[in-house]
C-alpha cells in the first residue's frame, strides 16, 4: 500500500507542477484539490471570495489541523515570465494531500483539519483563512516546508523551522531637478538615495541579534542625461529573527528618514507593507513532531532545529492566535540551487517520508 501511496503523492506533484498559478489567483489548482478531495470522499469548504479549500476528516472535539500553502512565484526563467514553484508549493500541497492519504481510513478520536492556503508569497494569504475560520477550534496547527541543502541533506528532517519576520518599505524622494551645469539650482534626489543607502549600512544593534536591511530598488533620472533628477523612488528590505528586534529596526528607519528629509531640505514620503512575523514556535508542538519523526524515520534521522531568515506567513496564525500550539516541519531533501532559485530542484522522494511523518504528527498531536 506504501508504494501505491508513493506513486499516488508523485502523481499530484506532477499535477501541481504543472500549473503554478500566483498569489490569489490559484483558481486550477484550487479546482484540482478539490477534484482529488471529491475523489477520495473528503468532504470541504471552498470560498466565493478567495481561493483555498478547507477539508477535515475524523470525529471528536479536538481539532487539530495542517497548512499547505498553493501559490507559486512569477519568475523569469529562461528568459520567460511565468509562474514558477521554485519555492517547493506544489510539493507541500502533494505531502499535504499524502498525509490525508494515508489517515483517511484509520479510527480517528479528533478532527483533522487540512488548510489550503492561498497566497503565502503576500504574506496574507494566512489572514484570510483565519478570518474565514480556518482555525477555530484548533489546538495545534503544522506545517511542512522542503528545506535547501545547505541547511537539511536528504534523510534528516528537522521539527521545526525558525523563520525570520520581514517587512517592507517602499518610498519617494521629492527634491527639484536642475540642470547638470547649474547643481546649486536643484536638490538633487540621487545625493539623498546615496545617503539614504550610508545610513541603512550604519544602523548597528547588538551583534548576538540576527538582523537586516539593504536597498532593493532605486529608480531616479529619465532619458536626458543634463537634467539632475529632482525625484527618486526606493525601497528597502528590513529582515530580523526576532520580532521585537525588528520593530527596533523599523523605528530606527522612520527616525533616520525623517532625519535625512530635513538635512537635505526635500520631503521623503514611505510606507510599510507586507509584514510577516517571525516564527513563534510551541515547545509542545516540536516535541510531538520530534516523536513522529523518530518513530517514523528513527533516531539518526532527526535534526536540529532549522534556524533562517527566510519568513513565512505560517506564524501569523500564532501571532493572531497566541493560545495556538504550532511548529512547521522542516524536511530534507537536497533541495538545491535553492528556494527560488528559477532552476531549484530536488529529490522527489522526499515527498513520501514528509507526508508520513506529517500524518503520524497529526496522530499524535
Amino acid at each position: 500500500m506504501r508504494q501505491v501511496y508513493e506513486e499516488q503523492i508523485l502523481a499530484w506533484f506532477e499535477q501541481f507542477h504543472a500549473i503554478p498559478e500566483v498569489s490569489w489567483k490559484e483558481f486550477k489548482t484550487t479546482q484540482a484539490i478539490a477534484n482529488i478531495l471529491d475523489n477520495l470522499g473528503i468532504t470541504y469548504r471552498s470560498f466565493s471570495d478567495v481561493t483555498g479549500i478547507v477539508a477535515e476528516v475524523g470525529e471528536g472535539e479536538e481539532v487539530i489541523a495542517v497548512r499547505a500553502e498553493i501559490d507559486a512565484l512569477w519568475q523569469e526563467v529562461d528568459g520567460v515570465w511565468q509562474g514558477n514553484h521554485s519555492c517547493g508549493h506544489d510539493a507541500i500541497i502533494s505531502m499535504v494531500l499524502g498525509s490525508l492519504l494515508y489517515l483517511k481510513d484509520q479510527p480517528l478520536t479528533k478532527k483533522v483539519r487540512f488548510i489550503f492556503q492561498p497566497a503565502e508569497e503576500k504574506g496574507n494569504g494566512s489572514i484570510a483563512m483565519i478570518e474565514r475560520g480556518a482555525v477555530d477550534h484548533v489546538s495545534h496547527l503544522f506545517g511542512i516546508h522542503l528545506r535547501p541543502v545547505e541547511e537539511l541533506p536528504m534523510g534528516r528532517v528537522s521539527a521545526s523551522i525558525h523563520h525570520g519576520a520581514a517587512i517592507f518599505l517602499e518610498g519617494k524622494v521629492f527634491g527639484e531637478d536642475a540642470h547638470g551645469a547649474r547643481p546649486h539650482q536643484g536638490k538633487n534626489a540621487i545625493d539623498v538615495i546615496f545617503a539614504i543607502q550610508q545610513f541603512v549600512k550604519s544602523i548597528y544593534f547588538s551583534p548576538f541579534e540576527a538582523y537586516s536591511a539593504k536597498l532593493t530598488k532605486i529608480i531616479a533620472g529619465g532619458e536626458s542625461l543634463n537634467i539632475i533628477p529632482g525625484s527618486a523612488e526606493f525601497a528597502i528590505d528590513v529582515r530580523a529573527q526576532k520580532n521585537e528586534m525588528l520593530d527596533k529596526l523599523k523605528d530606527k528607519i522612520d527616525t533616520g528618514l525623517t532625519n535625512l528629509s530635513n538635512l537635505y531640505g526635500v520631503d521623503i514620503e514611505w510606507n510599510w507593507s507586507d509584514f510577516t512575523p517571525g516564527a513563534e514556535v510551541s515547545p509542545e508542538a516540536e516535541a510531538i513532531a520530534e516523536e513522529a519523526i523518530r518513530h517514523t524515520i528513527g533516531d539518526e534521522a532527526l535534526a536540529l532545529p532549522v534556524i533562517t531568515s527566510g519568513s513565512d506567513d505560517f506564524h501569523f496564525y500564532t501571532i493572531k492566535n497566541p493560545k495556538l500550539k504550532a511548529s512547521m516541519i522542516g524536511v530534507g531533501a537536497d533541495l538545491q540551487p535553492g528556494l527560488h532559485h528559477p532552476k531549484m530542484n530536488f529529490n522527489k522522494s522526499a515527498l513520501d517520508i514528509g507526508a508520513r511523518i506529517l500524518a503520524e504528527t497529526l496522530v499524535r498531536a
